[in-house]
Parts: structure tokens; sequence; C-alpha cells
């Protein structure tokens, strides 16, 4: 009988080796078993496991976590070439991490991913998807990272973003274009398109994402992942800044399953030394809640947006057979209208991200002692930071108060229902290039922003938690995810609900042609 411990050269032969018909339960079942002829037998490619499934592998001494590190490296090496989904890579530093010891974390050993935005890991540059960044190479470790590495992760690469975050579709100048791997003429979504695109074709479980405007659920639906936006300031983006987007961004994950951001959110989340605010804090661990029933939801259908836009029909019918899904299993659906204070939610939004952009701008400018150039960032870029220069300051304060008043409108809406069922996208995912900040036309590229993404914005402007479900694949294959949103500090509803939606509609066994 062979050993069950997997061996290195085991591991080096099959790690990056593509799996084929190994039941999708093996992700979701807690407790996972190895089969009695171990991971060499029907087991054997860790891409069926979700992060919690590999830690127990770990924890059983079934695998080491160099191992494990070393099957993520023979599968990024297959799979990058083709997606380009991240920016940097340094297994060097993760060998090291592991050589050195690991804390006893609920993830110890799992590979993990930071999205090239915003936090900081010593020694590895942060750019933010911008030229402007490169040099930007910090000693020290930002608080989420520093949770992260408690947890037991071993971080050993950066996925891929738009400059600044700005667009939904993961291209740049600094490293191309991300490619979605159900369809590589398509968006991976934006702006954490590298990791959705990473975590969609296994080449890890789960990994890290930000959300300002839609950018973990958006790349969750083009990818057909799973994404959560926690409530504002439930996760700290210290010490260096503590809001993103005056509050608008807010980060965490995207996971293949629930029960790994509901993990995650627990090592992650909680006030950190100089936090202004932090979201309500829980009744108890978010994994927890997974496994606990939602009883029966109130569930506001809201099949169009605020802006009226049109809705393609694959992203109405994901919405419609998800409505009828929720009253298989026991929900009251009923369709809605959002209130019509959301309407101002695209004005909102526009004004606090110019301004954001253009500070940032400034701040470069200052630190350095020159000015930025147009020539230094993309077009769209530095349309935006044009505009947030020519923005008054009681504009830039009236748009704060009216986010204050549009979540006074959700949440009087909210009296009424425990969660809004709407899709997450207004289209399937569109052709790479169309949402590029090196579009030629500003005008061409904000009508197909208003398009694209008219149903996310608004929970970045209210701060409530709100997730994208992988339930839809339209009829060439390409992932349509819906949207359900809560109540301001309720992650606890929508993870009771992503558990038992994922039970009735198991969506891990779905994987992409590349």
């Amino acid at each position: 009988m062979q050993d069950e411990t997997l061996t290195r050269r085991e591991m080096l032969r099959l790690g990056g080796a593509a799996a084929a018909g190994i039941a999708a339960s093996l992700v979701h079942r807690p407790g996972n078993a190895m089969p009695a002829a171990g991971l060499s037998g029907l087991a054997a490619e860790y891409d069926r496991y979700d992060a919690t499934g590999l830690a127990e592998l770990i924890a059983k001494r079934e695998v080491t976590p160099l191992e494990l590190l070393e099957a993520v490296r023979l599968r990024v090496e297959s799979v990058q070439p083709r997606l380009n989904c991240f920016s940097a890579l340094f297994f060097d530093k993760a060998e090291a991490q592991i050589e050195a010891g690991l804390p006893e974390g609920p993830f110890r050993g799992v590979p993990f991913a930071l999205k090239d935005i915003s936090h900081q890991l010593a020694g590895t540059a942060t750019t933010n998807g911008s030229r402007l960044f490169q040099g930007n190479v910090p000693d020290f470790d930002s608080t989420l990272v520093e949770r992260y590495k408690k947890a037991g992760l071993v971080i050993f690469g950066k996925t891929t973003s738009p400059e600044l975050g700005l667009s939904p579709s993961t291209e740049s100048v600094l490293f191309g274009k991300t490619h979605n791997p159900w369809n590589l003429e398509r968006t991976p979504g934006g702006s954490s398109g590298g990791t959705a695109a990473a975590v969609a074709s296994r080449i890890l479980p789960m990994a890290h994402g930000s959300d300002g405007g839609g950018s973990i659920r958006i790349p969750a639906s083009c990818c057909g992942v799973f994404g959560l936006k926690p409530t504002r300031a439930r996760v700290p983006l210290g010490p260096t800044v503590f809001e993103g987007w005056n509050g608008l961004s807010v980060h965490h994950g995207l996971t293949l399953s629930v029960r790994d951001s509901a993990a995650l959110l627990d090592a992650s989340s909680g006030p950190e030394p100089g936090s202004p605010y932090w979201a309500p804090p829980r009744e108890r661990r978010f994994l927890e809640e997974v496994k606990r029933g939602p009883g029966k939801l109130r569930v506001a259908v809201v099949l169009n947006p605020a802006s009226g836009v049109a809705v393609d029909g694959e992203c109405r019918k994901a919405v419609e057979e998800a409505a009828k899904l929720c009253g298989e299993l026991g929900h009251e659906v009923q369709e809605a209208r959002l209130p019509e204070r959301c309407k101002a939610v695209g004005e909102v939004m526009a004004t606090i991200v110019f301004v954001s952009v253009a500070r940032t701008l400034e701040d470069v400018a200052a630190a350095r002692g020159r000015p930025v150039t147009e020539s230094e960032v993309e077009p769209i870029t530095w349309g935006n930071y044009q505009l947030g220069l020519s923005i008054p300051s009681v504009a830039y304060s009236r748009a704060i108060n009216t986010c204050h008043q549009v979540g006074l409108a959700m949440a009087r809406f909210q009296e009424e229902f425990d969660v809004i069922l709407s899709p997450t996208l207004a289209k399937p995912p569109i052709p790479l290039g169309v949402l590029s900040l090196s579009a030629p036309s500003a005008d061409a590229y904000g009508r197909e922003l208003s398009e694209f993404m008219p149903f996310t914005q608004l929970y970045n402007v209210t701060g409530q938690p709100s997730m994208s479900v992988p339930l839809h694949w339209t009829s060439d294959g390409l992932p349509v995810g819906v949207m359900f949103s809560a109540r301001f500090g309720e992650e606890t509803v929508l993870f009771r609900l992503a558990a038992q939606l994922e039970q009735a509609r198991p969506w891990a066994g779905t994987r992409p042609p590349t």
C-alpha cells in the first residue's frame, strides 16, 4: 500500500494537472477525509479542495505546506501565460515564510495571493496597477496582511488590478489584459479580476480582493465564483489609510466555497488602532453561521436598476431562476422597486471617486516633488484626475451627505425585506477592451460603464454587505452571478442564505475550460 503522505516528487508530478470527474462535494463537505490511498489516489489534485479542506489535509500531515506551495507554483506556470492574472510572484518569500514557522491559524499552510492594490506586504511592490507606483516597496505589513499571516496563510503573489482599481475590467498599460478563464476574449471583471481568474481557474481556492463600486462582486459574477463585500469598516485598511474612497471601498476575498469566505472574514475582521469607526460586532463566528439555517427570509426581487438602464435577458433570467429557487427553499419572494433616492448613487460615486483620484495623484506629486503628467497614467485616469480637481469642496461635502441619505432610504426600505435579490451586472462578461482605461473616448467609456454595472455601487454608498452568488451560466458557457444584499452589519444573513443556496445548487463542480 502506498504511503499516505504525498511526496514532493508526486506533488511535482501531479500538482499542475487538471482533474476530471472528481465529486464537487469534496469542496463543500466539512471534515473532508482522504481516501484510503491517500493524496496519490482520488484526491491527488489539490485544486479539488477549498482552503478549509486544504488546511485540514495539512493538519492531518497528509501534505506539507511546502508541497502544497509547489503544486500551486506548477499550476501558476501552466495557467498564468493564458490568463495573466498575477502581477507579481515571489515563491521564495513564501518558502521563507513557511520555513520560519507558521502560526496555528485556521488556514495554516494554505497558499494565498493579495490583490495588487492598497495593502502592503513588506519587501514587495504594491503598484495599484499603475506605473506611478512601481517603486512602492514598503518595509512593513498592513494590518490586514498581518491578520492573514496570523491565520497561517502563505502569501506567494499578487493579482492584477486595473490602474487604481478604477475599471470593472482588469487590463492596464503596466500589466496588460487579464483574461476570463471561461472565454479568453472576455473580461474577468474588475477591479479584482486577477483574483477572480486565479480562483476560477483553480490556481488557488481563495484570494484577496477589494470592492469600491463592485470590485469583488463584478469579477465574482464574470468568473463564476463566490464574492462577498462585507459591511463598511468590517475589515481593517490601516495603518497608512483608514478609509478607501471615503468609506466606499472595503476589502475581503473571492472564494470557491461559502465556508472559506466566512472563515476568512473571521480571521480578518475587527477594528485596529486608529480605526475612526467600525462595523457592528458579530454575535458569533461567521463560520458558525454557515451551519445555521437562514429561516424564512423576506426577499425583495429588484430586476431594474435605479438608473433605468436596460438589463440583458440572461441577467434577468438568472434572477428569475434564483427567485424561484428562493421560493422553493421556503422564502417569501416579492418584486419591488428601489427607493427614488437611489437615483443619486451614480453622481455621488463619481464625485467621491474623482476627488479621491485627484488626491492620490496630488499626494504622489507632493512626495516626489514634481507634478504627475498626462503620459504617466492612462487616459481615463487622467480624465478622472482633471474632473476631481474641478469639483468644488461644497459639492464634495454634499456628496458625502447624500451617501448617508441614501443609506437612510435603504434602511427604511429594508424594514420590510431581509435581503434584496438583483442581477449583479446588467450584462454577461463583455469583451476585453470595451472598458479599458486607455479607451479613446471618455464618453463611450462612461456609457459602457453605466450599462454594464448599474446595480453594485448602491451598496458601496450605503455600506451594506452584498454578495454575488454563481447560480447561472449562459447557453454559450459564460457565468452570470446574482446579487443578494442585506441590512447594514448583517453578513450573518448572507452567509446563512449563501450556504443554503450552495447546498441546493452546488457550483464548485462547474469549472472553466482554461
